[in-house]
């Protein structure tokens, strides 16, 4: 029995790593792996979540998916979960491999895990929690979009995202601490420094492909005085696809050594950059993951960090950005963590002309890159843009020449619909016009 005749859409992607791992399954080693999870790894949250929802539709509009292809009721959010994990408890585990194959393109990517729906829900059923634990299944049984698995795989062997290697890393640094010193003559980037206040914490991408977020972040953290350092070893990587894919055991692995590296230079807390699912990974599923209740170190987002400093007074407006601007709220960030008054009064600090979209804050609608979709590849590119036209007319809404987006995976996905839908904006990190725009008290005539 196929796909179709358990409900899923048939709107197949052909990916390498779904259909090869499809390929490999059997009927007894999938009902196995379904019993597995569902008996040890999920318990009564989901037992509650199926048996409470009334399928009432009130969180099919809170969905961009459902939204951008004109309410089609299967790309609802309560439309995926009927389509998967309902199925699967409902014929306990008795699916077939091209039933795992579309569950599988629906959890990794027509679902952000951006719990937008969760707001609306009147039971608060949390679907990116059931979302996750079809991934999980998928993942035990080897069913994994073929770019993100690759990526996993970079977490597994060299403890970052993006294959780079130790000695690339430490080059990477030291570029930086070079480009920065043309302009602030006696900037170091710190590293291996012992008991320093601060950690400062950057994804894989950013040595790879964004080094100047490294410059910039090394210029505020000078400027403003901060005590800091940044790691040699590896740790230094606080990125995370294996959250996204269902490995939960590298996972576990990439946080404890990010805290693990803290701990050993003996800092006060750990900075992590513009990056809301390396937040969402050590801040709230890491760390449980290790079994621990609190953090070893405190963590603290780019977007509250700069709001510290700014309120110390260690951080000042030299001149105002004129463009106008508007800025995204990443899901992990501001859903996850209430960052949103803090992230506005930055912007509002810095920009004069700055223009809401409508809606906003925990309201506001995900990039459609998150939650590891983006890293799902060339394959599923159109499925993100197609699956976001209501970002691009609420960016578009805004008339604003300047898009603010606080997270990486954010900036990527929005890119992509900028260009998609010819919107014609610029994209910037927050640091980007910070950078741009502070007091620099110690640079060069």
């Amino acid at each position: 029995m196929g796909a179709v005749e358990y409900g899923i859409q048939n709107r197949k992607v052909d990916d390498i790593g779904l259909i090869q791992g499809a390929a490999r399954l059997t009927p007894e080693r999938i009902q196995k792996t379904i019993q597995k999870v569902l008996a040890g790894e999920t318990g009564a949250k989901l037992k509650a979540y199926s048996e409470i929802c009334v399928r009432c539709g009130l969180c099919a509009e809170a969905c961009h998916f459902y939204m951008s292809h004109d309410g089609d009721p299967s790309y609802s959010p309560v439309g995926k979960v009927k389509q998967t994990m309902w199925v699967m408890l409902d014929k306990k585990g008795k699916v077939s491999p091209e039933f795992i194959y579309q569950a599988a393109q629906v959890a990794y990517t027509e679902c952000n895990l951006c719990k937008r729906c969760v707001q609306y829900c009147p039971f608060g059923i949390d679907t990116a929690y059931i979302m996750l634990v079809v991934r999980r299944i998928c993942h035990l049984l080897g069913v994994i979009p073929q770019y993100i698995q690759d990526t996993a795989h970079s977490h597994a062997s060299t403890m970052n995202q993006m294959w780079v290697k130790d000695d690339e890393w430490i080059d990477a640094l030291q570029w930086q601490e070079d480009e920065a010193r043309d302009e602030i003559p006696n900037l170091r980037i710190p590293l291996e420094k012992e008991g320093a206040e601060i950690m400062y914490s950057v994804i894989g991408p950013e040595p790879k492909f964004r080094t100047q977020l490294i410059m910039q972040a090394a210029v505020l953290m000078n400027e403003a005085g901060m005590d800091w350092t940044m790691p040699a070893t590896t740790g230094w990587d606080n990125s995370d696809m294996a959250m996204y894919t269902g490995d939960n055991e590298i996972m576990a692995r990439l946080k404890r050594d990010h805290f693990e590296c803290a701990q050993r230079l003996k800092v006060k807390r750990i900075v992590m950059g513009e990056c809301g699912h390396a937040f969402r990974s050590i801040y709230d599923m890491g760390n449980r993951a290790l079994a621990w209740r609190m953090h070893p170190v405190p963590v603290v987002h780019a977007l509250e960090f700069y709001w510290e400093l700014l309120r110390d007074g260690k951080l000042k407006v030299a001149k105002p950005f004129e463009k106008t601007v508007t800025l995204h709220d990443p899901c992990n960030v501001i859903r996850g963590r209430g960052l949103h008054e803090k992230a506005r009064e930055v912007v509002r600090a810095f920009c004069p002309n700055f223009i809401e979209m409508i809606p906003n804050r925990e309201h506001n609608y995900c990039c459609s890159a998150g939650g590891g979709v983006i890293n799902c590849g060339p394959p599923f590119k159109n499925v993100r843009v197609q699956g976001n036209r209501v970002k691009a007319e609420q960016l578009k809404a805004t008339g604003a020449e300047v898009c603010i987006s606080p997270c990486h995976n954010c900036h990527g996905g929005l890119e992509d619909i900028i260009h998609g839908y010819k919107l014609g904006m610029e994209l910037k990190f927050l640091i980007d016009i910070i950078y741009e725009c502070m007091e620099k008290p110690n640079a060069a005539e």
